[in-house]
Order: structure tokens, then sequence, then C-alpha cells
């Protein structure tokens, strides 16, 4: 099995996603190989053979992408932290507070968020 998957409900798959493994019915047949795309019709006849759930293939995330929602979540941190200068001594707590969230958020520089 891939690692980049994630189980999704019937209610959830979309058109279009592909599997990230080997689809089998509850005899162990295999109904669809791994990587197939799937389309409406598949997706109508899971509940006939018991499937509730199908290991969808995720989409890889590029570095560009990861950097723009970084930048997103700590302007977002920026904006609720406005009224709080980070330099200030006497609001210590609020900075520190800042900085777990922004951590926590956003992640050390150089690391995935």
């Amino acid at each position: 099995m891939t690692t980049n998957y994630q189980q999704l409900p019937l209610a959830q798959v979309l058109p279009g996603m592909s599997l990230s493994d080997e689809l089998l019915d509850v005899q162990g047949h295999v109904l669809l190989p791994q990587g197939t795309v799937l389309s409406e019709a598949m997706i109508a006849l899971m509940p006939r053979h018991g499937i509730a759930v199908l290991p969808i293939a995720l989409q890889p995330v590029s570095a560009g992408q990861l950097a723009a929602e970084r930048e997103q979540r700590l302007e977002r941190i920026a904006h609720l932290f406005r009224k709080n200068d980070p330099e200030a001594e006497q609001d210590w707590a609020t900075a520190l507070l800042r900085s777990h969230v922004s951590h926590f958020r956003a992640g050390a520089p150089g690391e995935p968020a």
C-alpha cells in the first residue's frame, strides 16, 4: 500500500479519485487494481460488494503550495496577535502563547507544516 493515502467513506469519494491499493471484496477477490481511477459507475457498485470505505491516494503537494499555506497561517497568527508586541517584556505571557501557536500552526522555519 502506498504511504500517502486515506480511508474515505463512499459518500466522500468522487469520480476521478484513484485507489492507493488494490480493492478486495469480502472473499478476498480483487475487484479493482491499485491506481484505478474511479468512475461514478464504479463508486455506485461498491455497496453491492460490501465496500463502505475506499483507500484513496492523496495527491502530492508541491513545496510551493506548502510554503504558501505556511505563509497564510503566519499571516493569520499575526492578525490574531496584532495588538501584541512580541518584544515587550511586560507582555511575556502573550508573546510565549504567540510563539507556541506559531510553532504549532506553522511549524518551525524549514520544517513541513
